[in-house]
């Protein structure tokens, strides 16, 4: 059974960094494309992130590019994003994905399994 699990979310003041983390079990990690999905209240879940099977290319978000970074380690069936620089405006429930491919993905629809998701507030 595949499963994810995102931990690393807190309370974090403006301007400081945090580190998500995203364990993967029961599959082969390494054959699928990992991203990072958001959600504030009111608001519909967004694209943050995306990294391909190898690590190779990745892709953010323009509201986060220069200050998030995705990462992956394989042999550990884990996956990362290193947050820094945060904002209020970063405040939200992220989630972790994993979607069959061979690239980055870059929309919700196009993964196929998803983390319960982690708590981030920025507070000013």
């Amino acid at each position: 059974q595949v499963q994810l699990a995102e931990s690393g979310g807190g309370l974090v003041q403006a301007g400081g960094s945090l580190r998500l983390s995203c364990a993967a079990s029961g599959w082969s990690f390494d054959t699928y494309t990992m991203g990072w999905f958001r959600q504030a209240p009111g608001k519909e879940r967004e694209f943050v992130a995306s990294i391909n099977r190898g690590g190779s290319m990745t892709s953010y978000a323009d509201s986060v590019k220069g200050r998030f970074t995705i990462s992956r380690d394989n042999g550990k069936k884990m996956g990362y994003l290193q947050m820094n620089s945060l904002k209020p405006d970063d405040t939200a429930v992220y989630y972790c994905a994993a979607g069959s491919g061979w690239t980055i993905l870059t929309t919700s629809g196009e993964y196929h399994y998803w983390g319960q998701g982690t708590q981030v507030i920025v507070s000013s």
